[in-house]
């Protein structure tokens, strides 16, 4: 399958008509139609009903064509990316971060960065940390900051520090008027929501494992796919949640944060990069994170 013969299949999904799109892809019909015939035979299934009129997609063809969108759209804004690259000259660092780390102290540290690398293009990608490994081997980030240990010979981790971890209640919930530190024990018996569902492992077993740790039985686990639905489902009191400390500046209407009573309750922030890869601009950022950190009292790899 080559980019071509999705762009050609998108024209004619978008005119309805093999014509108009020949005409707007400025080539003669026949090459058109061979292209989109060849997309179909390879995937085995028709992505065109060439019967109605005008015409109209498959179910599979509406599948593909949603998909084939993302697509090009993803390698347009690459090009575009290459070409800024080319006319400025500009050096290219991919950064791979999962979403909690936003409400820590990664802003600071990339606006810090940008200020004194102007010329650096930063691309900036939201990504597990599982999915960060693959990345970095791909060449695809240059970076990661993530949450879970692994072990893997072609990736280097460093622990930038432990993260506090604390428990989004419900408004509510009969625990949301206390003021001192919460025991994990109390939460025994609550529907629990964790996050992501999708890659494992991921933050989600950190939690079950510090619950399976204390021999806490919640009634019932939600698992969903990011942070933002499982505090609308603390929300919706639907259950808790044990999100890092950093969260709690993203306050939500009928959500109360309170710090656990748990030595053991915390979740690392480790920086990841290519074992081989010595650049400067990597060595620049963790520069950047032990000021920072310095500058707030926090204490590096711990």
């Amino acid at each position: 399958m080559e980019s071509r013969q999705l762009r050609y299949f998108v024209a004619v999904a978008r005119e309805r008509n093999f014509t108009r799109a020949a005409e707007k892809l400025h080539i003669a019909q026949p090459p058109l139609s061979r292209a989109i015939q060849q997309l179909e035979d390879e995937f085995g299934v028709a992505l065109i009903d060439r019967a109605s009129r005008p015409l109209a997609l498959t179910d599979a063809g509406r599948l593909l064509f949603e998909q084939a969108v993302q697509v090009l759209e993803r390698m347009d804004e690459m090009k575009a990316m290459a070409a800024r690259m080319r006319t400025a000259e500009r050096t290219l660092l991919g950064v791979g971060f999962v979403a909690s780390t936003l409400y820590g102290y990664l802003p600071e540290v990339i606006r810090r960065y940008r200020a004194a690398r102007p010329k650096v293009e930063l691309s900036l990608l939201e990504m597990t940390s599982i999915e960060q490994v693959a990345a970095l081997k791909e060449g695809r980030i240059d970076v990661g900051f993530g949450r879970i240990p692994f072990d893997d010979p072609l990736i280097d981790r460093r622990l930038l520090r432990n993260e506090t971890l604390c428990v989004a209640l419900p408004l509510t919930h009969p625990l949301s008027s206390r003021t001192g530190l919460l025991r994990l024990e109390e939460l025994a018996g609550n529907a629990l929501v964790v996050y992501p569902k999708v890659p494992r492992p991921s933050f989600a077993d950190q939690v079950l494992a510090l619950f399976r740790a204390r021999e806490v039985k919640p009634a019932i686990v939600h698992e969903v796919r990011e942070l933002q639905t499982a505090l609308g489902l603390v929300a919706a009191d639907s259950g808790v949640c044990i999100v890092p400390a950093s969260v709690e500046r993203l306050r939500r209407d009928n959500v109360v944060y309170r710090r656990l009573d748990e030595p053991s309750a915390v979740s690392p922030i480790i920086m990841s990069t290519r074992k081989s890869d010595r650049s400067s601009e990597l060595g620049l950022i963790l520069q950047l994170v032990k000021e920072m950190y310095r500058k707030e009292g926090i204490a590096f790899g711990a």
